[in-house]
């Protein structure tokens, strides 16, 4: 029986780490194992790589380095932003602005706190999955402590105008002398669009190194100079108070590599998966009918495609592309496993058969050509077969839907 080909077009959900990122760490989990906040050699020898990383992190994104924190993951460099921002705050404020097409750790964090008394406002995205800058203005009031948007979206790729977000959010400051601070999860953006903090306006970033072909497990916030935060986790004086634990050093120093050669390599990245992403799409385009291109297909990353299949579920497809060695997903792999339809895709206005048809196809540095042809192969294929067997499909004189 052939071997079947192995195809990865998941790289929102996670990538695979660079060998150079892995041949950067590999002596911090031997040799150079010392703890980070030890003082002997072996201590100072990490502490020394992982300043270095912080570096490098910190001019990935314009930052200074000792603005930069080591968590865990974006997952926790949310947490800390939002609830670390919103408790320092409280005496403030107690109202939240941020958007209806967060990240599930964000979506988690807001209804935490409005069970604890806090107020927030969801902001929409119409159909092109993108917020508008005076909803943000309107939605200001003098209890606001805290504005999150994120920079890009994770399922269907949308850049938010978080420049035009920041410069109002530091305005409303300036003007009414509040503590009112703005954060936004760059988990998706960083390394694939050029950032400065200065220029975003942020006062707090979220990031994640397995976004970045380093390893899962270690991610970082940056925390403008001045904005105060209650930690999360409490206990040593690790990260100048900000949060304890001993450093994961063997995955601090492979995402200052990740870093590194994602700033290094961000153009040419970034050029490879969007002519990938244009072949593929040009291509499902003239091979499938009835299916809608998700979100602004012009401001967007340059390696995300969603795209609904009408008259099928995602998870048939998802499933049935996997067992001809295709990795897609139906949307944030931190959601996976429910059965409800994608909130991102409902907010954009979609209704919930196209919901729940959406597929996200995501490109990476390594895809090839070849992949794309692979993919364009077997996906038609597996449509068809699909929609023959689906019960939706008797309804298949349903009402146009435009696929821009």
């Amino acid at each position: 029986m052939p071997k079947t080909r192995r195809v990865y077009v998941d790289h929102s959900a996670t990538t695979p780490a660079d060998p150079r990122v892995v041949a950067a760490m590999l002596p911090y989990l031997t040799e150079k194992f010392g703890n980070a906040s030890s003082v002997h050699g072996f201590g100072q020898e990490a502490r020394a790589a992982v300043d270095r990383a912080r570096r490098e992190v910190a001019t990935l994104i314009g930052a200074r380095a000792n603005e930069v924190v080591f968590v865990s993951g974006g997952t926790e460099a949310n947490n800390l932003a939002i609830r670390g921002v919103c408790e320092a705050a409280e005496a403030h404020g107690r109202h939240i602005i941020t958007s209806s097409i967060e990240h599930s750790s964000v979506r988690g964090i807001c209804e935490a706190l409005e069970k604890r008394g806090w107020e927030v406002t969801r902001l929409p995205v119409y159909e092109d999955g993108i917020v508008k800058v005076e909803d943000v203005s309107a939605a200001l009031r003098p209890d606001t402590v805290l504005v999150s948007v994120m920079l890009a979206n994770n399922e269907i790729g949308t850049i938010q105008p978080i420049e035009e977000i920041g410069e109002l959010v530091r305005a409303e400051r300036e003007k009414s002398g509040r503590k009112i601070w703005f954060h936004t999860d760059a988990v998706q953006a960083a390394g694939r669009l050029k950032l400065d903090v200065e220029t975003l306006g942020c006062d707090l970033l979220s990031l994640s190194a397995h976004k970045l072909y380093a390893p899962k497990g270690t991610g970082a916030l940056y925390a403008r100079r001045g904005v105060r935060l209650a930690p999360q986790n409490l206990g040593g004086h690790q990260e100048r108070e900000r949060r304890a634990g001993t450093e994961g050093v063997p995955g601090i120093v492979a995402f200052g590599e990740a870093a590194k050669l994602a700033r290094e390599e961000m153009g040419q990245r970034a050029a490879h998966e969007e002519r990938l992403r244009n072949i593929f799409e040009k291509g499902v385009s003239e091979r499938i009918a009835d299916i809608v291109f998700n979100g602004d297909r012009d401001r967007r990353l340059s390696h995300v495609s969603n795209i609904s299949f009408r008259f099928i579920e995602g998870e048939g497809l998802l499933i049935s592309l996997d067992l001809q060695g295709i990795a897609v997903s139906t949307g944030s792999a931190c959601s996976s496993g429910t059965l409800e339809p994608s909130p991102v895709i409902i907010a954009l206005g979609r209704n919930d058969e196209l919901a729940r048809g959406a597929i996200r196809f995501s490109f990476g540095k390594d895809n090839t050509e070849a992949d794309v042809d692979y993919v364009l192969e077997v996906l038609p294929r597996v449509v068809e077969k699909l929609r023959r067997l689906s019960p939706l499909n008797k309804d298949r004189k349903l009402e146009p839907v435009s696929v821009e």
